[in-house]
């Protein structure tokens, strides 16, 4: 079932304020570094993409 950002908010409300966000994939954790809005059309709810942080290590 996909998280929208109401319910994302009010996770995030419950964790420590100064806690690294980091997302999950294949190849480990990376931390996160944007947040992307898609507007969808025809009736599709819009999208928000978490983006990690590219930065070089």
């Amino acid at each position: 079932m996909s998280m929208t950002v109401k319910q994302l908010i009010a996770a995030l409300q419950d964790m420590p304020a100064d806690a690294t966000v980091l997302l999950e994939g294949d190849a480990g954790y990376s931390p996160l570094g944007a947040l992307e809005m898609l507007g969808n059309g025809g009736g599709l709810p819009d999208e928000v993409v978490l983006q990690p942080d590219m930065t070089p290590d």
